[in-house]
């Protein structure tokens, strides 16, 4: 019997299968490297995936570091290439669209550190770089926009008190909530978020807009700076 065309049965084999067992049981028996696998099928229909998951999640260090993977080092592996780089650098970003619209569908009421928390750990989620978000809302504390501002470093990242009131006033917000990550793993906040929020308090309140909290997430947690006594301080 023909060698190539038995691996190539065997593989298509291993695929239906791998696909078969995620349709009827979901992902919660899958390794890590299968559920690489089951992404990868979508873009390398001839290739051993198998290997190329567990290369993957060894050379940066696990699943969602791959994931989480500069597109040029995932693009630079050999048997990844442009494409399949593209695609599975996609993953992260969709997972936060969908988190944040399934969370934003309801103009859910943020009227409390749990609920604002909840909607800002799913509009932050796998993002490696810091970026400052300002949460505009409604006179019941409704979400009217989240709006973007800026994206850093690792470290920093830059706003302008001007761009935060101008997005504010742009979507007739009420309060607003400020958002920000601490992609280093620690959420405390540092000097430079202080004088920030003071400023930021010191810009809005005079225009009639109430500064609710500032949020800052790093991972899965996340500290409310209104919660801690740290509004204005």
């Amino acid at each position: 019997m023909d060698k190539k065309l038995t691996h190539n049965g065997l593989h298509h084999g291993h695929r239906q299968r791998l696909r078969r067992r995620f349709l009827e049981e979901g992902l919660e028996g899958f390794e890590d490297h299968q559920v690489l696998e089951l992404l990868l099928f979508n873009v390398l229909p001839r290739q051993d995936t198998n290997a190329l998951a567990h290369l993957l999640i060894k050379r940066f260090g696990g699943f969602s570091a791959a994931l989480e993977a500069d597109p040029t080092d995932l693009a630079a592996i050999p048997g990844v290439g442009e494409v399949a780089a593209s695609f599975l650098s996609l993953i992260p970003a969709l997972t936060r669209r969908y988190l944040e619209d399934q969370v934003r569908r309801d103009k859910p009421a943020l009227n409390d550190p749990d609920k604002a928390t909840a909607y800002v750990l799913a509009l932050l989620a796998g993002r490696t770089e810091e970026v400052f978000y300002v949460l505009c809302l409604d006179q019941r504390a409704r979400l009217l926009f989240p709006a973007l501002l800026t994206r850093g470093t690792v470290n920093e990242a830059h706003v302008h008190p001007r761009q935060v009131v101008e997005v504010a006033l742009r979507h007739k917000a009420v309060e607003v909530i400020l958002a920000h990550n601490h992609p280093s793993g620690n959420m405390h906040p540092s000097a430079a978020d202080r004088h920030l929020t003071r400023i930021l308090l010191n810009a809005l309140t005079p225009i009639g807009i109430r500064l609710a909290d500032h949020l800052i997430a790093s991972g899965d947690r996340c500290l409310s700076m209104a919660r801690e006594g740290m509004l204005g301080v």
